[in-house]
């Protein structure tokens, strides 16, 4: 499901939807969720599209073709069909129901239905031999989390087994766990459902105009069906350091969360490891040359491919590809997206910049700037977020 418009994550999502974001050095955002299928043998995908869809699908085209022998190994990009109408998608459960014709071409026991939005690692292939395990008709993918913050999310509460009983929306006294008083379900909004609970769920969804799976879909079917809670924090990946954090997920829907998690993934112990050779998070493709660091002081960061650093101080910061930084930059605890260019004595502090910009010399954009620069969007959190001029002359 890469549909939603990513207002949160504005101007970010100006021209792009939150599934394109770039992340990291030289990955999407939804380089993670097709990661994840296909490291877990699931080669037959689906990526519904809908708002700004054009980058995404030009990215999935350049980067996820997977086998043109075997037939039932592809990633394919699915715009609105307007199948039953002129309407766009009404909400992820309209987009499922809209090519229903895809599922029933391919005739699967079992769909799984998953956001393209988050940062993580799963073995998918767990929560399947667990639904199985259970005979369930649906699984719902479980994250436990504090019971503070619990408000916050979609709360699932359930028996001993993980069979759920109800889903609670943002509740201010959520349900805990059963086997840990001091944390709560929140779902995650990814289900595996046997295909025929699938079709009649959405059936009864579209009767009664509702679009959506979780705020309708799940919860209707709570004590018609067999839905289980499935624990993300049980989910075994290889490859995971023991300093990484158990169970790691990150919805990087707004500015705050996005800047947050390119801080986990430094430092000598990230949360999250990039680097993980047994369960790899497949980056773009790519033909630029080795970074080239003609001098500099270069602290806690991460340094992609193309880029070309002349003199310049460099801290708890993520610089992407093609970037070239000029004389007496420096930087700190910024986000540098692809082509950049940073001329001569120009200062940046909690920004992030986004891709084929042009910063001027001696501009101070971020934390400590003495005034706003023209083309910056300053986010409630305190972070600069640098646009296109395009974007800017429309924040």
């Amino acid at each position: 499901m890469a549909g939603g418009r990513g207002k949160r994550l504005f101007p970010l999502t100006f021209e792009r939807s939150k599934p394109a974001v770039p992340f990291g050095g030289r990955t999407c955002i939804v380089d993670f969720v097709l990661s994840n299928l296909v490291n877990s043998h699931i080669f037959s995908i689906y990526l519904l599209v809908q708002y700004q869809s054009q980058s995404l699908i030009d990215y999935v085209r350049e980067n996820w073709g997977l086998s043109a022998v075997i037939q039932d190994h592809f990633v394919t990009v699915v715009p609105p069909q307007m199948r039953f109408g002129p309407d766009w998608f009404q909400g992820t459960a309209d987009a499922v129901f809209q090519n229903l014709n895809l599922i029933r071409y391919h005739k699967p026991e079992l769909v799984a239905v998953f956001g393209a939005d988050h940062i993580y690692r799963m073995d998918i292939r767990q929560m399947i031999d667990f639904h199985i395990e259970k005979n369930a008709d649906v699984t719902v993918a479980a994250r436990p989390v504090p019971i503070k913050e619990g408000n916050a999310f979609g709360i699932i509460a359930c028996d001993i087994d993980g069979r759920i009983r109800a889903f609670e929306e943002k509740p201010g006294h959520p349900t805990p766990m059963p086997t840990d008083p001091n944390r709560v379900y929140c779902s995650m909004g990814n289900y595996i459902f046997n295909t025929n609970t699938l079709i009649e769920a959405l059936a009864d969804a579209q009767r009664k105009k509702e679009h959506d799976f979780g705020n309708y879909v799940i919860p209707s079917i709570v004590g018609k069906n067999r839905i289980y809670a499935y624990d993300f924090e049980t989910n075994d990946i290889p490859g995971i350091k023991q300093y990484e954090e158990k169970g790691y997920w990150r919805d990087v829907g707004t500015i705050k969360a996005f800047w947050e998690a390119h801080q986990d993934i430094l430092g000598d112990k990230p949360l999250f490891e990039l680097g993980n050779e047994l369960w790899p998070i497949r980056p773009s493709r790519n033909t630029l040359p080795a970074a080239k660091i003609r001098r500099g002081e270069i602290v806690n960061s991460m340094i992609a491919e193309g880029t070309v650093i002349n003199n310049a101080k460099i801290v708890n910061s993520v610089i992407r590809r093609g970037v070239v930084i000029e004389d007496d930059v420096e930087i700190l605890d910024s986000i540098i997206m692809d082509h950049v260019l940073l001329k001569k004595g120009c200062r940046l502090n909690k920004t992030i910049v986004d891709r084929s910009n042009i910063i001027e010399e001696g501009v101070h954009i971020g934390k400590g700037s003495g005034k706003p620069y023209l083309r910056a969007y300053m986010d409630p959190s305190g972070i600069a977020v640098v646009a296109s001029e395009q974007q800017a002359l429309r924040i």
